[in-house]
């Protein structure tokens, strides 16, 4: 039984559904990917029960097979092989050879007996949305998930349609991510998407792809299918925090501001901070430009950029890190921020909508 197929379209292949396998694990058949032959294609999986990875390799095949390989030593041999061309032999005692021009390896196969089987989601209702729109509405909120597992929920993104608008919200404690986008005819849901899968998401998307990315769930777990592949997904369980009711509906000062002067004043901050040194940027918002100011025991800035306030004066206190990771994140030259107080939630958002809104909590001050 043999298959003999592309080296690069095996190689892509491989690279994504390895992100699926478990990488160590006491159970060998989970540490490779499945491989089943059929008459004109190879279906690649991977699966370690949270995220599972299929996709499909034309190939030629002789046979009906299945069969597992350890997906790190299967990886390396592609990859690493001489020609353009890829044979797989392997028999029934699962003893396999890979061959390509002048180069053979001799590997052992395992039974896709004990494999698990990626979970069966069935759904009528198929949400299409464009991968670019997609792409761009995680990479722009997926920061503020939270890196803790104390409460899992928050280590996922919200997936929320409601009256015509399709919401992706991340959170922590300290700080809020939201896109928003309106599409027309979306079916309303409600679920939340472990960041990871998320992750492994975006590097299967392409900016400028005509194909369309389409997701359906089943409640307790998530399809994704995009540029032939399809990603599986455990939801996560529990309550997701109403956002809304975070969202200050108005403020006392509103600045307007270029998102590149202030990510540079940001940097020139973050030359100070480091674990051993914290301290926040000091931010005085008056007379026509945003003043900063940090000091730690590594040495001491000041600095200054313009800005258009109207409004209060007002000092607060930002985490350097917390605001750089949202100002990179999001694609917009110019930055409304509105504010109610030194001690109240900071709320930034586009100057001409509200595509993005991203909160994050003040940092006390000592004076």
């Amino acid at each position: 039984m043999k298959f003999i197929c592309n080296k690069n379209d095996l190689c892509n292949a491989i690279a994504h559904v390895l992100k699926a396998v478990s990488a160590k694990s006491p159970v060998p058949v989970m540490e490779g990917i499945c491989i089943q032959m059929q008459e004109n294609q190879i279906i690649m999986t991977g699966y370690n029960l949270e995220i599972g990875i299929r996709t499909s390799v034309q190939a030629q095949c002789d046979s009906d097979f299945t069969f597992v390989l350890n997906a790190r030593v299967f990886s390396e041999m592609v990859r690493r092989m001489s020609g353009d061309e890829i044979t797989l032999e392997i028999d029934e005692t699962l003893n396999a050879s890979l061959s390509s021009e002048n180069t053979r390896y001799q590997l052992s196969a395992m039974s896709a007996d004990e494999f698990p089987e990626l979970p069966v989601v069935e759904s009528m209702a198929k949400t299409t949305v464009s991968q670019q729109m997609l792409r761009s509405m995680i990479q722009e909120s997926s920061f503020a998930a939270s890196v803790k597992e104390d409460k899992p929920i928050l280590t996922g993104e919200l997936f929320e349609s409601s009256e015509g608008i399709f919401y992706i919200v991340a959170m922590d404690r300290y700080r809020l991510a939201l896109r928003q986008e309106a599409i027309q005819d979306m079916e309303d849901f409600h679920f939340v998407v472990p960041k990871k899968a998320l992750n492994e998401l975006i590097s299967m998307m392409k900016d400028d792809a005509e194909q369309s990315c389409e997701f359906f769930t089943n409640g307790k777990h998530i399809v994704f299918s995009v540029n032939g592949f399809e990603l599986f997904a455990r939801l996560l369980d529990g309550q997701f925090h109403n956002f809304r009711t975070s969202i200050p509906v108005d403020s006392k000062t509103n600045v307007i501001m270029y998102k590149k002067d202030i990510v540079a004043c940001a940097e020139r901050c973050s030359l100070l901070i480091n674990d051993k040194n914290k301290a926040p940027m000091r931010c005085v918002f008056a007379d026509g430009y945003l003043e900063i100011s940090c000091k730690t025991g590594i040495g001491a800035i000041n600095d200054r950029i313009p800005a258009e306030i109207t409004g209060e004066s007002l000092t607060i206190g930002f985490s350097n890190k917390y605001l750089l990771e949202a100002l990179r994140s999001c694609q917009c030259d110019k930055l409304r921020f509105q504010m109610s107080g030194s001690n109240k939630v900071i709320k930034i958002t586009p100057v001409d909508d509200e595509s993005f809104i991203y909160l994050i909590m003040p940092i006390q001050l000592k004076n």
